[in-house]
């Protein structure tokens, strides 16, 4: 070695320095990446979602929800793991057995209306995330403040009652259960596409019109809904046209659907080229309907001359689970308009 060759020795770094280093790269990591504010468990991943309640920190991956008003057959549809729901009876006719079997098995922390929600219930279910799907007005039903001790609450209710599409995704988004939503609405795209092609010989030379089941018996009268109401927004996804719009809009529903005096059916329904009718998930037809069956105003119509008046079930999907039975009622429904080898 020549002598004027300095030979320096370099410290090697001890195990516990090491760890020491990683973990503030670690810490440096998240604290750039996903949130990890407290929502559920401590230390878990978390992320923001943006609700009717403002933007909401929820657990990245939930494991225990409970769901209320149209949140639940959208999460039952999708799989998410559910520990406590509401009832909500319109959805039934949709579920298939699997998900019935969840819907009766599963606590129920409130009714149909949301109005008698049970906190005690919903605090011993412990939930990582409660998702409330339910419209804006309906959230004064709710003591938000009392239910966000409990778990971090996610409101996404509708306005129309097409926005289900919408809803339902970002519903089931927030429950992470993204992969079990997409299955559901790839197999309803398909089978509207199929429904598309098998009816586009005969629905694009058609203008309809449309009953529905909430007209009001006892003021004399009919609902009439156009397109993007409960029994329309489905059934036009296939290429069924439902011409006018609503006179005086109103909040809700009532931008999409009005209701017309008795008097007025050869008015409002005259120019129809062909007619749907909402009725029961048994084919039965509803009072609010059959009042408008019967008059004799319904058998002067065009449409309902030529015979082109069809009973359409399963008016009322807000899952695409549930979409894709109804499609199944409007293909049986609309089947008569199909030359004899074709509707076969």
């Amino acid at each position: 070695m020549h002598p004027t060759t300095r030979t320096t020795r370099r410290r090697v770094p001890g195990r516990a320095t090491i760890a020491l280093a990683a973990a503030a790269l670690l810490g440096l990591v998240a604290a750039c990446g996903t949130d990890t504010a407290p929502a559920g468990q401590a230390g878990t991943a978390t992320r923001v979602v943006q609700a009717d309640n403002g933007n909401i920190t929820v657990p990245e991956r939930p494991q225990r929800i409970v769901a209320t008003g149209y949140a639940v057959p959208t999460l039952l549809d999708a799989g998410a793991p559910l520990v406590g729901i509401s009832a909500f009876a319109r959805a039934l006719p949709f579920l298939d057995a699997d998900e019935r079997r969840t819907y009766d098995t599963l606590p129920h922390i409130a009714g149909d209306t949301n109005t008698d929600v049970n906190m005690e219930a919903i605090a011993a279910l412990d939930p990582d995330l409660i998702v409330l799907g339910v419209p804006k007005p309906a959230l004064e039903s709710f003591d938000l403040e009392r239910l966000s001790a409990i778990a971090p609450v996610v409101a996404i209710g509708p306005e129309i009652p097409s926005q289900w599409r919408d809803l339902s995704e970002r519903q089931a988004a927030a429950a992470g259960a993204e992969a079990g939503f997409d299955a559901a609405r790839a197999a309803y795209d398909a089978r509207a596409a199929e429904l598309r092609t098998k009816y586009q010989g005969v629905l694009p030379a058609l203008e309809f019109g449309h009953v529905g089941s909430y007209g009001q018996v006892s003021q004399g009268t009919f609902a009439r809904e156009f397109t993007n109401s409960f029994g329309t927004n489905i059934a036009h996804d296939i290429g069924v046209n439902y011409y006018g719009q609503v006179r005086e809009p109103g909040p809700g529903a009532k931008a999409v659907s009005e209701n017309v005096s008795l008097e007025e059916i050869v008015t409002s329904l005259g120019e129809a080229d062909a007619i749907t009718y909402s009725v029961n998930p048994d084919g039965s037809v509803p009072d609010a309907v059959r009042q408008v069956l019967d008059s004799q105003l319904w058998a002067q119509l065009p449409a309902v001359q030529a015979g082109r008046a069809f009973p359409v079930r399963l008016t009322e999907a807000t899952t695409y689970g549930g979409a894709r039975k109804t499609l199944d009622a409007i293909d049986q429904a609309l089947s008569p308009l199909l030359p004899p080898a074709a509707g076969s």
